[in-house]
């Protein structure tokens, strides 16, 4: 389990193609065809919205926004290597393949790209970012347990002096970094839940443990390994724009760059039955850019 990333199954990845209306057997029978008429019927009915709305913001997306396959593939490394040997079972669990995943990708990578488009990263944006939110990565481990009776009990073990990394191997259900004494990967502002960070970043001291923590995931107990004191602005600059564009990559925001760049392009979708596909989007009054609600 990581608590940056997970592998999504949804309406982003869809495979499904609709056909186009024909009279042409795709199947003959004994008992009768199935036209290709018939075959896009079918298919319209299943999953015909999720297809069009997925299809028209990338046919649009594409046209603006480049993905390459270095990008797509170096994404799909940090997965593979996140899950390790369990990386093909999770993408099976999810109804999804290598090829089906990557497709997923890129087209979360040009929403991204769309999305940072629109976003005001002006000095003044990131220096106020700096100022109010932005901290450097810090370096933690972490026990996970189910619930806060077994999480009491891990704390009792410490308080007695066992080892935080013996007990993430005994304990921890976060099987990923149960093996490693629990050391996630360094992390910054924005990136976790909200609860998890709080207590990680009041930790002062190399080796300071927190009380017991409760996340969406279960209860925790942090440990720090390694905080680094905050640099100057000029010097942090790189690291505080690209911190400030993850902390804006909100479904909000998102939703507000796709429907920006919707409009743009005069979409129209000709098929009456498919009309609302895009409604979530092209339906909403604000036309305001992605970055509207950043402050």
């Amino acid at each position: 389990m990581n608590f940056k990333k997970t592998i999504a199954a949804g309406a982003i990845g869809l495979t499904l193609v609709l056909a186009g209306c024909g009279s042409s057997a795709v199947v003959k029978t004994d008992a009768g065809n199935i036209s290709e008429n018939d075959l896009y019927e079918a298919m319209k009915a299943d999953s015909g919205e999720s297809a069009v709305q997925q299809l028209t913001i990338e046919k649009v997306l594409s046209a603006k926004y480049d993905v390459t396959n270095k990008e797509v593939n170096a994404e799909y490394k940090k997965y593979a290597e996140q899950y390790g040997d369990s990386f093909e079972s999770v993408l099976a669990s999810s109804n999804l393949t290598k090829d089906s995943f990557k497709d997923n990708i890129r087209y979360n990578l040009l929403v991204q790209k769309a999305t940072e488009a629109n976003m005001d990263v002006s000095e003044k944006k990131l220096k106020k970012y700096y100022k109010n939110t932005w901290e450097p990565d810090i370096t933690v481990r972490h026990i996970l347990v189910d619930d806060e009776d077994t999480a009491k009990e891990v704390q009792e073990k410490l308080n007695n002096g066992e080892k935080f990394t013996d007990l993430a191997e005994e304990y921890s259900t976060d099987t990923t970094t149960s093996s490693n004494g629990g050391l996630l990967d360094p992390f910054g502002p924005g990136e976790m839940d909200e609860s998890f960070e709080e207590a990680a970043y009041a930790l002062e001291n190399e080796g300071d443990v927190s009380d017991i923590v409760q996340t969406s995931y279960g209860y925790h107990l942090i440990q720090l390994v390694e905080k680094t004191e905050k640099e100057s602005y000029s010097k942090v600059k790189d690291e505080v724009k690209q911190s400030y564009i993850d902390s804006k990559m909100t479904t909000e925001n998102m939703t507000a760059a796709i429907t920006k760049e919707l409009k743009a392009a005069n979409v129209e979708i000709k098929d009456s039955d498919l009309k609302d596909a895009l409604s979530s989007y092209l339906d909403t009054t604000s036309t305001s850019s992605s970055d509207s609600t950043t402050e």
